[in-house]
């Protein structure tokens, strides 16, 4: 071919590109169109999306995810529209696929970081525990300060800040405290063998009796069971219930009660002598 026929050869097909153009013009404005119809729909329905999401969960991350989430696939669902009317079926069918097989990729490399995420969200919605809720779990037991996506926050009493995967939570026991107003206490002491046992079992409940937050309706009142004798001593249990589910009120509790006892153990009623 000379340059002649290579110029013509070069002006058809520039030709033919204009006329494929000039063709598409119709369709290329309305695929704008529509993509500008889903765009302004996606805004709209983040939005909603992200209220409703913050009124049913109470956390703002999760509401931002579900609105996030919300406008990409209405987005998304535009441009495939956007692109049939192009004509660009096969585009459409290529960037499905290459989502899909992204989609594999990214599960595979970060399943733990998945595994938290989908435990952050069942315990956002079925609220296990709530913020400020006193928990214990994977050995620390504190206060609940945030829960977040991947994981959760605990300040422990000794003031330590502890960040445990939702994973870890969501599949662990764990026991919430707050949950329960009241909570037992079981405390174990030696009563000297040679002491009045009705009459220490009396002193011992009178004087749990002036402590505040111990249960006083039926069933809930202080009980004292002698269990065992051991030696010169007999076993005493005292079974009490606290009307608190907080942690430095139970501690302040077992101290008054073990205060109080141990006044009264000191210097047992004794059984009177016989002649």
């Amino acid at each position: 071919m000379n340059t002649h026929q290579w110029i013509n050869l070069i002006i058809e097909k520039l030709w033919n590109w204009w006329v494929s153009i000039i063709r598409m013009l119709p369709n290329f404005l309305l695929a704008v169109l529509v993509l500008l119809a889903f765009l302004m729909v996606a805004r709209l329905f983040r939005r909603w999306v992200t209220n409703l999401a913050q009124k049913l969960s109470k956390s703002p991350s999760l509401a931002g995810l579900f609105g996030t989430m919300a406008y990409m696939i209405i987005l998304l669902t535009g441009l495939s529209f956007a692109l049939s009317i192009l004509q660009l079926d096969k585009a459409v069918n290529s960037i499905l696929a290459g989502a899909g097989i992204l989609g594999l990729v990214v599960g595979f490399a970060f399943q733990d970081l998945s595994s938290n995420f989908i435990s952050g969200i069942f315990i956002t919605f079925k609220k296990p525990f709530d913020v400020g809720d006193t928990v214990e779990t994977n050995g620390y037991l504190g206060k609940v300060e945030a829960i977040e996506l991947r994981s959760t926050t605990i300040r422990t009493f000794q003031g330590l800040h502890v960040m445990i995967p939702n994973k870890e939570i969501f599949m662990k026991p764990m026991i919430n405290y707050s949950l329960t107003p009241e909570r037992r206490i079981e405390l174990e002491f030696d009563v000297p063998a040679n002491a009045d046992l009705g009459l220490t079992e009396e002193k011992i409940k009178a004087v749990l009796e002036q402590v505040p937050q111990l249960g006083k309706e039926k069933g809930k009142e202080p009980k004292v069971y002698f269990t065992a004798m051991a030696g010169t001593a007999v076993k005493a249990t005292v079974w009490t219930w606290i009307k608190t589910h907080q942690d430095v009120s139970y501690m302040a509790t077992r101290h008054e009660i073990i205060s109080k006892v141990m006044q009264i153990l000191r210097n047992p009623p004794q059984q009177p002598s016989q002649q």
